[in-house]
């Protein structure tokens, strides 16, 4: 009986004729020679599920089991043809993939739950001297990537928060690196909330006192004293938000920001408590994934491993929830990892044959003597 390998499983998320559609609008498969964007993600892919560190280990594991290329409409990678892909083909193409699959995992979440929960954060990272910045926006309940952009190390978080969509009716938590007030103004604007931290110096009048809850030093209504902060930019946010101050033990009250004017203040600060989830996701990332040693030097590669780190994440999550695997996601991918060209159902049918012939001859043995 024929089945798939567990490396087909992951792959099976793809969406191959809207991954098509891309390659065919960026023409990227122009010049490719046979080795086009479907062989070069599955080469990626496969860089991150097996945890090569270099392209001789791609092509060494990779062409170990050509028996598996077929079905996996593959072919045997050379490491000098998969470098020349890496460094000229376009970042673009994965891009695109990657949000695919987060509005493939989007349309999940929102079935569970009325309520989204994102968190913001971003991470340096350095390769080959390259400093660059990796942007994640993640859906707190389902831990799936809502949005990803890469970036020179130089551009500031708020550059690239502000391009963001904001969703109507759902929660933004992040911290002080991105205080742009008039960011905050445009979130409220489209009737989201939003929780994050005041700096030290902002200059605030007080409009009202809250009851305060068990663990919180002060709860208060308050409103922006300057409408022009800093140069001249003028501040938009005119309306009242709120200033709570959160106990801590052997530290300074933690001072949060938020436009809730109603919910418990004990609430407020477990969503901020929350984002410490993005900072374990990058952290889960670096550890697990291939973001710390590269298989090529240039912008361009460094750009493409990164995507397809992230499409890797996203495959993986995408199993778990469809699989409903009961154990953790490194759980899950550890087994991927040293599994990736088994046949499990094969191997499973096999061994109960072989139990059953095991058994049988038990039962018929007495009968020989």
């Amino acid at each position: 009986m024929f089945s798939i390998s567990r490396i087909q499983q992951v792959l099976q998320a793809v969406p191959r004729a809207g991954f098509d559609q891309i390659v065919e609008r960026h023409s990227a498969d122009r010049f490719s020679k046979g080795f086009g964007c479907w062989q070069q993600l599955l080469a990626m892919v496969y860089v991150q599920l097996s945890g090569a560190t270099s392209l001789r280990q791609v092509e060494a594991g990779f062409n170990a089991q050509p028996q598996q290329h077929y079905h996996l409409n593959a072919r045997c990678v050379r490491r000098s043809t998969l470098a020349e892909a890496n460094a000229r083909r376009t970042p673009q193409v994965f891009a695109e993939l990657l949000q695919l699959l987060i509005a493939q995992a989007g349309r999940n979440a929102r079935k569970q739950r009325e309520e989204l929960l994102y968190l913001l954060d971003a991470t340096r990272v350095a390769p080959h001297g390259l400093e660059m910045k990796l942007h994640l926006l993640l859906e707190a309940d389902s831990h799936g990537v809502a949005h990803a952009s890469i970036t020179p190390g130089n551009v500031n978080d708020i550059t690239e928060a502000r391009k963001l969509t904001i969703e109507s009716g759902a929660t933004y938590v992040f911290d002080r690196g991105y205080c742009h007030y008039n960011w905050w103004h445009e979130i409220d604007r489209k009737k989201a909330r939003w929780v994050s931290r005041f700096k030290r110096d902002a200059a605030l009048n007080y409009l009202a006192e809250r009851t305060a809850d068990p663990g919180i030093v002060r709860d208060s209504i308050v409103a922006f004293a300057r409408r022009t902060p800093r140069g001249g930019h003028r501040n938009l946010y005119s309306t009242p938000l709120r200033r709570i101050e959160v106990q801590r033990p052997d530290a300074a009250p933690l001072v949060l920001a938020t436009n809730d004017l109603a919910s418990p203040a004990v609430e407020i600060a477990a969503l901020y408590k929350r984002r410490w989830q993005i900072e374990l996701l990058f952290k889960w990332i670096k550890q697990h994934l291939q973001i710390r040693r590269f298989v090529g030097r240039s912008e361009n590669a460094v750009r493409i491993q990164l995507l397809t780190a992230l499409i890797a994440y996203m495959l993986v999550l995408l199993l778990k929830a469809g699989s409903r695997f009961k154990g953790s996601q490194w759980m899950l991918l550890a087994q991927l990892r040293h599994s990736l060209f088994q046949r499990v159902r094969t191997e499973q049918s096999w061994w109960r044959r072989r139990r059953a012939e095991l058994d049988h001859i038990a039962l018929v043995q007495p009968l020989l003597l």
